[in-house]
């Protein structure tokens, strides 16, 4: 605002009372510190620090192993590396099931656990098949080679590579049991069959089978149970029929 002479007037500022409020003039509540509430969280924390503790620490208790023939349960435990019953957390499912997949005599595996500290492992073997003299090699049920021998069938002369893939095929077909019942195979085609082998079985029995029919073997323990069978040898001929030679003797 001027003035007449042109001087500013400054207006005087109101004063205002700094007057407390009532809800400021209520007196101040004290905190009260509950140390119950607080003893008990901390014991809650404390028991449960304990208890995840033990869980980790604490041992597998209970190792059951399942479908395994060709490798023992002890084998398989110390290729798990559980032999010293270790920690049942510190060891999980995956961590079991890859260490056992790394040998090459095991094709897979499943392993089921419980909290209780049991574990169940349920293995396919890659069992050895047969022992191939043409290059002094194991053959797995996969096809891989090893240098190792192993009580299985003994193929004693060379199958040519046409014949191979298919009698390979054929041994993967033949059952754990007559499998172990065959001493050696011999590739012994004819004029009228190129694809015909020849099985000697440890009871002292022969058998004929031609790649066509290979899965017949499986039937071998039926065959020879007959009544009229029991306690002779001869040749059984499964490679055209079902015919059993008796040996003289």
């Amino acid at each position: 605002m001027k003035s007449k002479k042109g001087k500013t007037i400054k207006r005087p500022v109101p004063y205002k009372a700094n007057i407390p409020s009532l809800k400021d003039m209520e007196p101040k509540k004290k905190v009260k510190i509950r140390y119950k509430r607080i003893f008990l969280a901390l014991l809650i924390l404390v028991l449960l620090f304990l208890f995840l503790s033990f869980c980790y620490q604490m041992p597998i208790k209970n190792i059951i192993i399942q479908n395994n023939f060709f490798l023992k349960d002890q084998e398989i435990i110390e290729l798990a590396r559980l032999d010293n019953y270790p920690s049942n957390f510190q060891n999980p499912s995956s961590k079991i099931k890859k260490r056992l997949e790394q040998n090459t005599y095991i094709k897979s595996v499943e392993v089921k656990k419980t909290l209780a500290g049991k574990v169940t492992i349920t293995v396919e073997e890659n069992y050895p098949l047969f022992y191939y003299q043409s290059n002094n090699k194991t053959i797995l049920l996969d096809g891989k080679e090893v240098t190792a021998k192993f009580n299985v069938p003994f193929v004693i002369n060379y199958i040519p590579n046409t014949k191979y893939e298919q009698f390979f095929k054929g041994m993967n077909e033949v059952s754990r049991d007559v499998l172990g019942r065959i001493s050696e195979i011999k590739y012994d085609p004819n004029d009228v069959d190129d694809s015909r082998f020849l099985l000697s079985m440890s009871d002292g029995n022969y058998v004929y089978l031609t790649l066509t029919r290979f899965s017949l073997i499986n039937r071998y323990v039926e065959i020879i149970s007959k009544e009229e069978l029991i306690g002779k040898k001869g040749i059984l001929k499964l490679d055209a029929g079902n015919s059993f030679e008796i040996l003289e003797g």
